[in-house]
């Protein structure tokens, strides 16, 4: 079968943050089948290596990138490897992502610290620094992946729920900024089963009900970030998608 052309993303270049495994791996491998050159970044390189290996076998460029974004340096030093590398980035998925899922007054200010960073402070240097290229350059598009946490009450993960509140704001202040050129969306997943699955008490349905009755399957995110990325949606930008199967 070809390409739908509506999404054919051949020329492009895609850089996912925790493409690795999870949803980040889906994304990236969603983005190399029909035709973009992917950049996988985490914290462990041989973790990301098999991924672009994955995305080379699907006769794609793509490189792997040890990094933590949660740090600033290493976001700077990320941005600077994969423009020497790929010359652009016309795809930008802010992933990675972690929070302590504990009560409030457990969390230590190390913990809190780290949500903040990881959550929010790395994706708003990625996506800035991004931006601004894409807007001297050809354009592009960010999408920013936030957590159902961040839009409704969720006892235990009160850090990384606020911090990807935080993202969520930034992705419509961005949005305008940097607009015309270059889309900001967030992505907002509820329950996947991912390796996450194992911390719950029911691994079917996660953490709090779902109308649609079940967590979903890792590969259910893709048409989402499909449609944020495809440059057909050229009128989709400071805007957010709930994919959390109903949750309210």
């Amino acid at each position: 079968m070809g390409i739908d052309p509506l999404f054919d993303f051949s020329g492009k270049v895609s850089l996912v943050t925790g493409g690795s495994r999870g949803l980040g791996y889906q994304m990236a491998k969603a983005f190399a089948e029909p035709g973009a050159d992917v950049i996988i970044a985490s914290r462990k390189l041989e973790n990301c290596e098999k991924v672009a290996e994955e995305c080379r076998a699907l006769g794609r460029r793509s490189l792997a990138i040890a990094a933590h974004v949660g740090k600033r340096d290493q976001c700077e030093r990320l941005v600077e490897q994969a423009y020497d590398a790929f010359g652009r980035i016309d795809i930008l998925v802010n992933n990675a992502g972690m929070g302590p899922a504990m009560p409030s007054h457990e969390v230590t200010e190390a913990l809190f610290d780290s949500a903040v960073n990881l959550n929010f402070k790395g994706p708003f240097r990625l996506a800035s620094l991004v931006a601004k290229r894409m807007a001297d350059g050809e354009g592009g598009s960010i999408i920013n992946v936030s957590l159902s946490g961040a839009l409704m009450p969720l006892p235990g993960t009160v850090s990384c729920g606020s911090a990807k509140a935080a993202l969520n704001a930034m992705s419509k202040s961005l949005a305008w900024e940097y607009a015309p050129k270059v889309r900001v969306n967030t992505l907002s997943p509820g329950a996947f089963r991912t390796d996450i699955v194992e911390a719950w008490p029911d691994k079917d349905k996660g953490p709090i009900r779902i109308p649609r009755g079940h967590a979903a399957e890792p590969e259910e995110i893709l048409t989402a970030a499909l449609l944020f990325a495809s440059p057909a949606s050229v009128n989709v930008t400071g805007s957010l998608v709930r994919h959390d199967g109903g949750q309210h």
